[in-house]
Parts: structure tokens; sequence; C-alpha cells
């Protein structure tokens, strides 16, 4: 059985002072100097100090698409969804505006379970969507997310099952060939 993130970091962290304690095993510096927010709390952990040497303009305009096809474990929160929260969360901490980060999600694969309703994935998952709290804060922060229309009707999703203000597309090949044509970039990660 696979332990939800924070189960693994407490136990890890457990691990650790217990070596200290008997082993005497010393702590990188920072190491523990990773939270969330400033825009959404309690996703996408970042690092409180960086010495760039690539620094980020504050008035930087970010119009960014990131692409999601694996679906979450059972209980745990999409890594692509959680990354999306780093990269809000790291910009606006290094002094972006986030009225000047735009992003995208397009969604297709079986990801699209995670963009269900909380009902809806109940019922077709037998479990709540881990993923809920995150989607509303990311939707709330302006990102808007787009399924495909393509693995919906596969799956036989309607757009009535999925979590409010969630967008269909017709494809993810559309979603990402208009978003291209409207000056985003495409996230690597």
């Amino acid at each position: 059985m696979k332990l939800p993130k924070m189960g693994r970091r407490l136990i890890a962290l457990g691990s650790m002072l217990l070596s200290v304690l008997i082993g005497g095993i010393t702590v990188p510096a920072g190491a523990a100097d990773f939270s969330s927010g400033p825009v959404i709390e309690g996703y996408g952990e970042v690092a409180s100090r960086v010495k760039q040497t690539f620094p980020v303009p504050r008035d930087q305009q970010f119009k960014v698409v990131f692409d999601v096809a694996a679906q979450s474990e059972a209980g745990e929160v999409n890594r692509t969804l959680d990354s999306m929260a780093r990269f809000l969360n790291m910009h606006v901490a290094a002094g972006v505006d986030p009225k000047n980060i735009r992003l995208a999600l397009v969604v297709h694969g079986k990801a699209v379970f995670d963009v269900l309703s909380d009902e809806a994935h109940f019922k077709k998952l037998a479990r709540g969507n881990a993923n809920a709290s995150l989607l509303k804060a990311l939707m709330k922060n302006g990102v808007r997310v787009m399924v495909c229309g393509q693995t919906a009707a596969h799956f036989g999703i309607d757009n009535n099952l999925l979590y409010d203000g969630v967008e269909m597309s017709l494809s993810a090949m559309t979603a990402h060939a208009i978003l291209s044509q409207q000056g985003y970039s495409l996230n690597p990660f």
C-alpha cells in the first residue's frame, strides 16, 4: 500500500531524526526550506532561498500551458497539478505580479479522471477526487483547465461529469494549437 505524500514525508522526517539521535548524521543545510504559498497554500512547495544567476524580471509576463495524460495514484494529487501550483507560488514569491501569470492545463488520457467532479469521480472510481481542492484553488487563481473531447468520449465522460469550471475542447491537439497561437509556451516538465 502506498502512503500519501504527507505520510511518506513524516516517516522520512522521523527516520532522519532517529538517525540523528542514534548515529549523529548531518542534515544538509536548507533541506527543510521548502514551503507552499504565497498563492496556493498546501500545494506546490518551493525552495525559499535560491541564488539566481538568471533572475526572473519582476515585470515578466508568463503564458504557459501544461499537458497531462497520466492519472494520479489513488488518493494522491496529480503531480502536474501540483507543479502548476509550484509555478504560481515560486514566481509570485520571486516578485512577479500574479496578474502577469496565465496558465492553462490540457488534460487527456487517463488524467481525465483527475478533473471529474467529486461525485462523478466516486461513481467512476468508487472514491472521492483527491485533486478537487487543488483544482478549485488553481481555477480560482485564473488557471484554465481543458479536457480533450476525444478522450472524454472514449471514456464516456460528458461535460456534466467534469469538475465545475473545467472546459471541454474538441481535442487535446486542438487546445494546444489554439493556446500556441495565443502565445502560450508548453512547459516541458
